[in-house]
């Protein structure tokens, strides 16, 4: 494959794309379809995908990431945005952003369609996601992530040993 043909997927290409089923293991209504067309064209530090979330189900979990920015294109389709604590009803052509620090948020699709949206952001080596209703957080290092009750976290630092190191 050349470099001009891996930085342009086509549409065709990208109709016919495997979408990889995800159902986040917090939220058993999760049910989203993903189609990684960053990944496809060699983007490394930033994460484009097309998501797809069936009706009556949810795309992950009501979150915030502690070190990654990341946006919502809603492509067709409405659904319900959980930002903070405000719900907001968005539809085609709608645009989310979820700057740093970042409230929690979260879609889900009551209605009758599919809810299709472009996400996207960075893709870090390292970032924390923190699911405030559940008390927990994910600690994701580059391949690898790691789910942990918040009551578990203990103080690497104290002030008071900064201040005497």
């Amino acid at each position: 494959m050349t470099d001009e043909q891996h930085s342009l997927l086509k549409a065709s290409e990208i109709n016919s794309m495997d979408a990889f089923e995800f159902h986040h293991p917090l939220n058993p209504n999760s049910e989203i379809y993903l189609r990684f067309l960053g990944r496809a064209v060699g983007l490394k530090r930033i994460g484009v995908t097309i998501a797809r979330v069936p009706p009556g189900k949810e795309s992950f979990i009501y979150h915030a990431h502690q070190n990654e920015e990341e946006w919502v294109y809603i492509l067709s389709g409405r659904g319900i945005a959980e930002i903070g604590d405000i719900e907001y009803e968005v539809e085609s052509g709608d645009f989310m952003g979820f700057g740093l620090p970042q409230q929690p948020h979260h879609l889900r699709n009551p209605f009758n369609e599919d809810l299709v949206y472009l996400i996207g952001g960075e893709a870090g080596r390292l970032d924390v996601g923190v699911f405030p209703r559940l008390g927990k957080r994910v600690i994701r290092d580059s391949e690898s992530a790691y789910i942990l009750d918040e009551s578990a976290l203990q103080l690497f630092w104290s002030s008071k040993q900064s201040a005497e190191d």
